[in-house]
């Protein structure tokens, strides 16, 4: 009998020995779960890591009211389905309540207002950590990060204020008011998310398929028509087979041209791209060099 771990199984030993870590060090954390591929293959990893029993955390969505509608029915399903609680809390209503005033202009997005509304439902909760599905390989503000990473009694996070993790030591010990960002999947690749996908047989929203869109071509991206953007005269409006490599929002997520109505045509496309899934597809990183680290650094997750 082989006893030897293939890849894909040393990472999900990791990343499930990083939740049961989470549940053992923390009193009140969360599950961020927005409905997109790399959250699901977190909750895949929590049914591993605690069933019989009931997750120790809930599900938090951060909901900017631009969300694909097929990720929303999906994160509903999915919470239904498992019997565990989902709280949503709505950008929307955080505009309302703080008067907060929103970007305007052609793809005007609420991305950089969902930091609000995180930090409020932080605080509401009284959660003391924050699990999410980002991965050292989308963005090289992301890639700063440590498993687990401490954010102050404000949100805010300094890089350079980052603990030493040595091995498989990490420490989750924070003042009051302060909380930590857990990523356990930091380590795996779109890739490796996708070759777990196919071997758990993981279901996910149909967005991540080739489909049929209506799309407006802006910029060399293809962003999907809804009521979020402003669609002007001499825009050019077309419907193509497309699908997603990330889920965010409407506003700031291109889809790509593609066939791939398979997972194992994903993983061929996957493997052939020579552009990473957020310098494809999201259009809020490409404001500055530092988009995501200056989100980061003012809470965002």
């Amino acid at each position: 009998m082989n006893s030897r771990l293939d890849y894909l199984d040393q990472l999900e030993a990791e990343a499930i020995y990083i939740l049961r870590e989470v549940a053992g060090q923390f009193e009140k954390p969360a599950l961020l779960f927005s409905g997109g591929k790399d959250s699901i293959t977190l909750v895949h990893l929590a049914l591993k890591a605690f069933r019989p029993g009931k997750f120790p955390f809930p599900l938090v969505h951060i909901d900017t009211g631009h969300n694909f509608q097929e990720a929303l029915d999906f994160r509903d399903n999915l919470a239904k389905t498992l019997g565990e609680q989902l709280i949503v809390r709505k950008v929307e209503d955080t505009i309302k309540a703080k008067g907060l005033k929103e970007k305007t202009g052609k793809l005007a997005s609420r991305n950089a207002l969902q930091t609000f509304t995180l930090l409020d439902t932080i605080e509401e909760f009284e959660f003391d950590a924050c699990i999410g599905g980002a991965r050292r390989d989308e963005e090289k503000a992301r890639a700063k990060e440590r498993i687990f990473s401490i954010r102050d009694e404000f949100g805010g996070w300094e890089p350079k204020k980052q603990r030493p993790e040595l091995w498989n030591i990490y420490n989750g010990k924070i003042n009051k008011g302060e909380n930590v960002r857990v990523f356990p999947i930091s380590n795996w690749t779109e890739l490796d998310v996708w070759n777990y996908i196919r071997r758990e047989k993981i279901s996910l929203p149909s967005i991540y398929f080739s489909h049929e869109r209506e799309i407006l071509e802006y910029e060399g991206q293809l962003i999907a028509t809804s009521e979020f953007i402003r669609i002007d005269k001499g825009d050019v409006v077309s419907t193509k087979r497309v699908r997603y490599r990330t889920v965010g929002d409407m506003t700031c997520t291109a889809a790509v041209e593609s066939s791939a109505s398979t997972i194992d045509d994903i993983i061929s496309e996957i493997t052939a791209t020579r552009i990473s899934e957020r310098g494809e597809t999201r259009i809020d990183d490409r404001i500055s060099e530092a988009a995501m680290e200056d989100r980061k650094v003012n809470g965002y997750f």
